[in-house]
């Protein structure tokens, strides 16, 4: 009775209904009052329903579920093809997925499911996300062979929070997406993320029992492929995973009920539970003991229906949004829009026309044209560059896919990528501007106990990166513009942690600091909020294991110039800083701060003495080295200079020899040719002088021989 005691005292306007559910610690459901204006918007998106499906009969509009099939959204189907498409041609159907949150981030998988719901959300119908808070406790056992792990208050609590801003995060940017492919939003669109644990808080085993369990046969459920390889070879299937179909189909039976959701969509592994969905949500309408509640049925486009999406496997065989075995995740701290357009950018030539059906919103002759340029040269890629940018754009915003792909030219152009230095804690800094789904800084972080259980709430929320000083930390809980995760509607000092499976939040005041210690969950979780998307999940660790962790938070004691000096003591080992550069900033501190010296503080400083007398002695060291170097270098350049004179005065040696032998050859081959011509004139003038005279002798013998 304890719980009730407060809401008691303060019941004030509180109607005994809502007395009750605060005391469970659960929001209460939002109720509008139902105008005639509403009735009149209803009556005309009724009229403006009925000239489509005129139009779609006519053949002049294409019907919904004709282009879900076109682009290979449907693989089985829980009901009958040509009913649901007369259903989707009359009715403007709701329907829905479901999403446990098993793992803090969704991953590629979950979007093909999400895919099909988006396109009918844009054609008109209502589009619900289901986060299973509750179902996630007990866990799907489809295609499972061993029990999964209990999961923790404190992971789960994470899981549900993060996973629920991811689709409201992915709802958004579909808007933007409707926008900008033409789809012009009407009064009539309806969209909502719901968790299963607003209605599992309240519902009681026998209720689901005698209104879903007393119908269901043991043998259909015993001769689901599932249960059998699980008992012949798995661990053995528990009573818990035995239900789950049951959870999940009483999941569809409320939301039938109370939003008229007729339709499921689900993964390719949950054929089984759709049908078993289909039969319970009939049984349970059907059954309904109170007549005046009972949803009438006109024929067969009143029962329910699903339809599951394909398994996608690449050319290699693995399963789609697996990267080396690991999941793809959506969460940008998880996987890097990098990774995440460089992941669709690798996907086969074979592969990537289906895929731009299935992940995004380009109209199927848009998608020809993209892939008849691919066909032109597919070495530039371009069908995968489109579809990497398309699932960006979808899931992290045009803002990131842009510098994405800004990034990937970068890096395959060979173009340096540009350098961002973030200082510590960065990645928890609020954007410039507005915080949106798209820009909003990192959720989960960690930080010491001493401070969540001993310092104040402003201190806090200075700390996780939600106020910009301690004093606007204190401004907030003082205006209640910040949030806690915990039981709604609780006042100072009642303070008590919120259900894991579900995200309730209490404004934030002025408490004392223990207060705080009372929203832990599991006492090692804390969540905070400011404003609509800037969310922090906090996990509370010892101060040993922060301290060890190295890790900092704004405001944290003795950080600001310790952390300063600690940077500057790092430049200084690896010698982008001087010793009197670090003597100069420690006397501007002591001038600044001369009464402020704690013992970290006096520890650095006689760090800094002594790196100071070490770096000295290494820059004497290295001067003298470098003289050493410098008289060696000169001595070698004397002695290089010396051999290169030795070396041209050998040279000018001998050419000088050469030039003396060369005129001593000539000057005796002149002599030689002077000698030689002297001999041949002697020659000459003794043979004229013999010749002469022998003719001389005969003409003297002939004068002779004529004389008597």
């Amino acid at each position: 009775m304890a719980p009730l005691v407060a809401p008691l005292l303060r019941r004030g306007g509180v109607c005994r209904s809502c007395l009750f559910t605060l005391a469970k610690g659960v929001s209460p459901i939002q109720r509008r009052n139902v105008t005639n204006s509403w009735y009149k918007k209803q009556g005309m998106a009724l009229i403006e329903w009925e000239k489509r499906a005129e139009e779609i009969k006519k053949g002049n509009i294409p019907n919904t579920w004709d282009m879900l099939e076109e682009r290979g959204y449907v693989k089985d189907i829980a009901g009958s093809r040509e009913t649901i498409r007369e259903m989707m041609r009359l009715k403007r159907v709701k329907a829905y997925v479901g999403v446990d949150p098993t793992a803090s981030s969704l991953h590629v998988g979950h979007l093909l499911p999400l895919m099909p719901l988006f396109w009918m959300y844009m054609h008109g119908y209502g589009a619900f996300t289901l986060l299973g808070g509750s179902t996630v406790k007990i866990g799907d056992p489809t295609d499972r062979l061993k029990d999964r792990e209990p999961i923790a208050k404190a992971d789960l609590a994470m899981n549900v929070t993060k996973v629920h801003f991811q689709l409201k995060k992915l709802w958004a940017n579909v808007e933007t997406q409707a926008r900008r492919y033409g789809y012009e939003k009407e009064w009539a669109w309806q969209r909502a993320v719901v968790n299963n644990n607003t209605w599992w808080n309240s519902v009681t085993l026998l209720e689901v029992l005698r209104r879903a369990g007393r119908h269901m046969r043991i043998g259909p459920m015993l001769s689901r492929e599932t249960v059998k390889r699980k008992m012949s070879e798995g661990d053995g299937m528990s009573f818990a995973e035995f239900t789950y179909p049951i959870m999940q189909g009483w999941d569809w039976w409320t939301l039938f009920n109370q939003q008229k959701v007729q339709m499921q969509i689900g993964g390719s592994d949950q054929y089984g539970n759709i049908v078993a969905g289909v039969d319970i949500v009939k049984t349970v309408r059907d059954t309904e003991p109170d007549e005046a509640r009972r949803i009438p049925r006109d024929g067969p486009i009143d029962d329910p229906a699903g339809f599951t999406v394909p398994l996608l496997l690449d050319s290699s065989g693995v399963k789609f949004g697996k990267s080396a075995g690991n999941a793809v995740w959506l969460d940008h701290f998880m996987t890097s829009t990098f990774d995440l357009y460089g992941y669709f950018v690798r996907r086969p030539d074979d592969d990537v026309e289906k895929l731009l059906k299935l992940f995004t919103f380009m109209p199927l002759e848009a998608i020809q044209k993209v892939m008849a340029q691919q066909m032109e040269d597919p070495s530039k890629r371009v069908a995968q560059h489109c579809l990497a940018y398309e699932v960006l754009t979808l899931v992290h915003g045009e803002e990131a896919a842009k510098e994405a792909r800004e990034q990937h030219q970068m890096m395959y152009n060979k173009v340096p990528l540009p350098v961002v230095a973030g200082a510590p804690g960065a990645e928890y800094e609020p954007p410039v501007g507005p915080t949106t789904l798209n820009n909003a800084p990192r959720i989960d972080m960690r930080l010491p106990r001493s401070l969540i259980m001993g310092k104040s709430i402003g201190r806090i929320l200075y700390a996780a990166g939600l106020a910009s000083s301690t004093s606007d930390g204190h401004r907030l809980a003082a205006q209640k513009a910040a949030y806690i995760g915990g039981l709604p509607g609780r006042r100072p000092g009642k303070g008590e942690p919120m259900n894991p499976s579900q995200l309730t939040w209490n404004p934030v005041t002025l408490w004392f600091p223990q207060e705080t210690g009372k929203y832990l969950i599991d006492d090692k979780l804390l969540i905070l909020r400011k404003g609509k998307h800037n969310v922090r999940i906090i996990q509370v660790i010892s101060d040993v294991e922060y301290e060890e962790s190295g890790e900092e938070y704004p405001g944290m004691l003795f950080k600001g110039r310790i952390r300063e000096l600690k940077a500057l003591f790092k430049d200084l080992k690896e010698g982008r800083k001087t010793p009197e550069q670090m003597r100069e900033y420690a006397s501007r501190i002591q001038e600044t701060y001369p009464s402020r010296k704690s013992p970290p503080e006096g520890r650095l400083r006689a760090e800094l003495r002594t790196l100071s007398r070490i770096e000295e002695r290494r820059n004497q060291e290295k001067r003298d080295a470098e003289y050493a170097e410098r008289e060696s270098k000169r001595v070698e350049a004397l002695d290089r200079r010396a051999e290169i004179l030795e070396r041209r005065e050998e040279e000018e040696m001998k050419r000088q020899e050469g030039e003396d032998q060369g005129a001593e050859a000539k000057k005796q081959e002149g002599e030689m040719n002077r000698q030689e011509g002297e001999d041949q004139r002697t020659e000459a003038k003794k043979q004229e002088g013999e010749d002469q005279g022998g003719e001389v002798k005969k003409q003297g013998e002939e004068e002779g021989s004529e004389r008597p």
